[in-house]
C-alpha cells in the first residue's frame, strides 16, 4: 500500500515536495488556495483541490484524518501556517512537518504540535555558505542540530594514505562513510587498510566544527611549501 501525504501551500517548497513524493510513488493530495497552481500541479499529482487551507470545514470534509503524513509549505503567511499546523493536529494526522520561516516561527508550530519543523530557506544559505567556502566542499547536508554530512573531495595531503594512518575518527571526531573514486566506482564503509587518493570523493559524517576543522588542516597541510 502507497504512502498517503497532504501537501498544503504549493509554492517552490511545496512543489518541489510534491515532486520528489510522486517520483517516488508516494499517493500526494496537493492543496493551494491558488486556482491557477492547483490547476498546473493536478495532472502530476494523485488529487489537486483548491482551498482555504485555514477553511475548518472545508479541511474536515477532504477527509484528511485518512492521511498518514501532512507537509504544511505555507512560510509566508504566518497566521496561516499556524492555524493550519492546529487544525491538523485536531484533525489527528499522524505526523505534521511545517515549513517555519525563522525560529520564533519554528518554535510556535513545534509549540502547537508540528513533529518536524524545516528551515528551508535558512538551511539552503548555509549549505551555499559552507559550498562557498571551500574549494573541496562538494556537497554539505545537515543531519541535526549537531551533526552534519559532507563530501569532500581528498586534499594533495591525503593522497596514497590509508584510512588507518589518517585516523581522522580519533583526531577529528569525523567518519570517513564511504569513498568514491575517479572511476565511479563507492567504497561503502572502507576498511582501514584502504586507500585514498587525490581527487576521491569521501563521504564525511561528524560535528560542524570537526568537519571545518579537518577541511582547515588539510588545506593548509596540501599547500606547497
Amino acid at each position: 500500500m502507497k504512502n498517503q501525504f497532504v501537501v498544503i501551500g504549493l509554492g517552490r517548497f511545496g512543489q518541489s515536495v510534491t515532486k520528489t513524493l510522486i517520483e517516488n510513488e508516494n499517493d500526494v493530495l496537493a492543496i493551494d488556495k491558488d486556482e491557477q497552481i492547483v490547476q498546473e500541479i493536478a495532472p502530476q499529482v494523485t488529487h489537486a483541490v483548491q482551498i482555504d487551507a485555514t477553511d475548518e470545514t472545508a479541511l474536515e470534509q477532504l477527509g484528511l484524518h485518512k492521511f498518514s503524513h501532512a507537509i504544511v509549505g505555507i512560510g509566508e503567511d504566518l497566521q496561516a501556517s499556524i492555524l493550519t499546523t492546529l487544525m491538523l493536529k485536531e484533525l489527528n494526522i499522524a505526523e505534521i512537518t511545517a515549513k517555519a520561516r525563522d525560529d520564533h516561527h519554528g518554535k510556535v508550530l513545534s509549540k502547537i504540535g508540528a513533529d518536524n519543523i524545516v528551515f528551508p530557506e535558512r538551511d539552503m544559505g548555509d549549505r551555499l555558505g559552507n559550498l562557498l567556502s571551500s574549494n573541496n566542499l562538494i556537497d554539505y547536508l545537515e543531519l541535526s542540530s549537531e551533526y552534519n554530512m559532507a563530501e569532500i573531495r581528498a586534499p594533495k595531503a591525503m593522497d596514497g594514505c590509508t584510512l588507518q594512518k589518517l585516523n581522522i575518527n580519533k583526531t577529528y571526531g569525523c567518519i570517513i562513510m564511504a569513498i568514491k573514486d575517479e572511476n565511479e566506482e563507492v567504497n561503502i564503509s572502507p576498511h582501514i587498510e584502504d586507500q585514498i587518493h587525490q581527487g576521491d570523493i569521501l563521504t564525511i559524517i561528524g560535528k560542524h566544527k570537526d568537519i571545518r576543522r579537518l577541511q582547515k588542516d588539510y588545506r593548509e597541510k596540501s599547500r606547497p611549501k
